[in-house]
Parts: C-alpha cells; sequence; structure tokens
C-alpha cells in the first residue's frame, strides 16, 4: 500500500491492511511521514510500516505541491527496494490520487495488480486551495492514471457515480465502516453536553468559526483534534481562549472510538454540494453510529441525508444560527439525544459496520491476485 500520511492517523487505511493481514496476507505500507513525527519502520498490528520523510531536497521546498513528485520518486524507489530485498509484490494499493503515479510507476516496472482506493474527489478536494491550473492538472492526471488501474475501491455511491462518469475500471464500495465495539447502549456520563470533531480542520469544515461558536455556548464542552495539517495550528490558539474546549492535538487511530464514546453528540459540519464539491460519506458519521452516538451534521449532504433516513442525528444549515440551535436542541432534549443514539447503533449493527465490508475488500483481492 501506499499513503501519504502517517498511517497512525488513518483509520480506513489502517483497518483495510489489518483486515488484510487477518486474512493470511502480508501487507507492507510505504507512508509520507511530512513532520518526522514517527519511526522509519515499525510494525503495526501485523503491518509493516516503511515511512518517508521530508528530507534534502524535500525539506527546503516551499509546500507540497513541489514536494508530491519527490515524494512519488521516493515511494516508488522504495517499493522497489522492498521488492529487490525479497519482498514479493503482488498487488500495489494506492490510496488517493497523491499516491497513483507512485503506484503506475511500480505496475509498470514489475508487472504487478494496481488498485487505486478513492477515499475523496481529490481534485475537487484541493480546488480552492490550490491555483486554479494544479486542480486541472490533477483532474486529468487522475483520468490519465485511472487507465492503469485493474480496480478501484471508494467510498459512497456518489463517488463511484463520478468514478464511473470518467472510467469503466470495475469499482466497489467500501464504506468508513468501523468494527461492533459497543453490543449495547451506554448512555454518556458527562456533568455537561459534550460534542466531540476528532478529523480534518479546514475552513469548509467551519474552522475555526466553531470553536468561537461553541466556545460562547453555556452548559455544553468541545472536544477538538485532528491531523498536524490544514487549520490545526489556528484551531490549537483558537481553542486556547475558551474553557470550555479542550485541544487534544493528533489522535491516533485506535483512540478515536473511545474518545467519541465518552462524547454526547459528535459534529460534522461540511459545506452542501455543488457543482465544484462532490458528495461522499465521513468517517465521523460510522464513529457516531459505532459508538451510539447522534451526529449534528449539514443538510442537504449525502451524510444528511443518511442521517435523516436512520434517524440518527440531527440536520443543520451551512450557518453558525442553525448549528447554534442545533446544539443546544440536543444540548436541552437528553431523551432526544438517547433515542437518536440508539437508533445509530442499530443502523451501526444491522448495515454499517466494518464485518460487512471488510468482505467487500476481500472480495476484491481475491478477484484481483
Amino acid at each position: 500500500m501506499i499513503l501519504s500520511n502517517p498511517l497512525m492517523v488513518d483509520p480506513r487505511v489502517h483497518k483495510e491492511a489489518k483486515t488484510l493481514v487477518d486474512a493470511g496476507h502480508e501487507v507492507a505500507v510505504l507512508v509520507w511521514d511530512r513532520h518526522c513525527e514517527y519511526k522509519p519502520h515499525e510494525i503495526i498490528d501485523g503491518i509493516k510500516v516503511f515511512r518517508i520523510h521530508n528530507e534534502k531536497l524535500m525539506k527546503v521546498l516551499p509546500n507540497d505541491i513541489f514536494r508530491n513528485p519527490l515524494w512519488w520518486r521516493e515511494a516508488y524507489k522504495k517499493g522497489l527496494e522492498l521488492y529487490r530485498s525479497g519482498y514479493k509484490i503482488d498487488v500495489v494499493h494506492c490510496h488517493d490520487l497523491d499516491t497513483l503515479q507512485a503506484g503506475v510507476w511500480l505496475k509498470k516496472r514489475l508487472g504487478v495488480k494496481l488498485i487505486y482506493d478513492a477515499h475523496e474527489n481529490f481534485a475537487y478536494m484541493i480546488r480552492g486551495k490550490v491555483p486554479y491550473p494544479v486542480f486541472k492538472l490533477s483532474s486529468m492526471m487522475e483520468k490519465k492514471l485511472i487507465n492503469f488501474v485493474d480496480h478501484i475501491i471508494t467510498v459512497s455511491p456518489p463517488l463511484r457515480d463520478f468514478l464511473r462518469s470518467i472510467t469503466d475500471k470495475p469499482i466497489t464500495i467500501v464504506m468508513n465502516c468501523k468494527d461492533l465495539i459497543y453490543e449495547d447502549y451506554i448512555p454518556p456520563k458527562n456533568d455537561m453536553f459534550t460534542l466531540v470533531y476528532i478529523g480534518v480542520m479546514i475552513k469548509e469544515r467551519f474552522f475555526p468559526e466553531i470553536i468561537h461558536l461553541v466556545g460562547s455556548l453555556d452548559g455544553v464542552r468541545l472536544i477538538v483534534g485532528g491531523k498536524k495539517e490544514g487549520m490545526y495550528w489556528e484551531v490549537e490558539k483558537v481553542a486556547k481562549q475558551y474553557k470550555n474546549v479542550k485541544f487534544v492535538g493528533t489522535v491516533p487511530s485506535d483512540k478515536i472510538l473511545p474518545m467519541t464514546h465518552t462524547a454526547d453528540a459528535v459534529l460534522l459540519i461540511i459545506p452542501p454540494p455543488s457543482k465544484y464539491r462532490q458528495e461522499t460519506l465521513f468517517n465521523k458519521q460510522f464513529e457516531a453510529m459505532v459508538c451510539g452516538r447522534p451526529i449534528i451534521v449539514t443538510k442537504g449532504t449525502y451524510a444528511g441525508k443518511m442521517t435523516e433516513e436512520l434517524k440518527c442525528g440531527i440536520t443543520v444549515n451551512y450557518d453558525k444560527e442553525s448549528i447554534k440551535r442545533g446544539i443546544l436542541l440536543l444540548r436541552d432534549n437528553p431523551k432526544l439525544c438517547e433515542e437518536l443514539g440508539k437508533n445509530a447503533l442499530k443502523a451501526a449493527k444491522e448495515r454499517y459496520n466494518w464485518a460487512i465490508e471488510k468482505e467487500k475488500l476481500l472480495r476484491v483481492y481475491r478477484e484481483v491476485a
């Protein structure tokens, strides 16, 4: 597998890799540890992890737009190094577009099978954050590289439909569902209504505004943390202004569910869909479900539609007043929180759990390899 983050903060990749190890496969993950926070090599749950750090030229370049081509080359070279050392490679599994070029190079050189795991519509995800030519180039790059892929995995029906519009390659949806760890609903035990958000902190997800909003509310606490990217450092600074906001920094993937379970509700404020923004599903949705916690999510999104259909949370408009009303509604209605939380856990047990999704992943590997 090839992944452009350190793995420790990517629950999807960790879960997929561990599933393959548990099924008897040998798995190595080549990852990009931009901030040199972890060891160059270690074994986690039977997964061999090899980390590439920002060194030499990568260290002095101004941003990841310039570093990406060097990262692809380093990941490719590391893959060849593993192969030459006797590590047998049957499949290269690329997570998101910013790893796919390295995977294509390995496929051409070694004649291996190639899986493209599209967690996001990558080009649209970076649109507005990078110069427009970079967005266009990313879109063109995906359409070109996808021709070398043997099978595509993605996370939701909307993303599947988008990928079908640019390729006729086989596509399998493997959602970001979680393992069932709580058999019965367990109510939270907080002295103050507690919200949690552990994820990417970016402007589109209402940061840092959501910190100011919750910080000004009585009887509400917010636990927030996530990856060291986007607005991480600004959110860390802003959170210090409020006694009722706890910034927990980067949270390892195995700690996210226990932390979610301690909260009363989960926040997921995302932009509504547009022609520039593709719809998807998010880890937060499934984390809330398996923990039996209601979610507050944006109305009109795919995640919002699922929430309304399953009655496992509430939907709000993408503005401060609506978000505030939603938070206060749950704060002041413990019985509603409990009802929605029980519905969430019921949905996880019946349909949205990793036991179901992992069978799809293993089926893909049987077919491809």
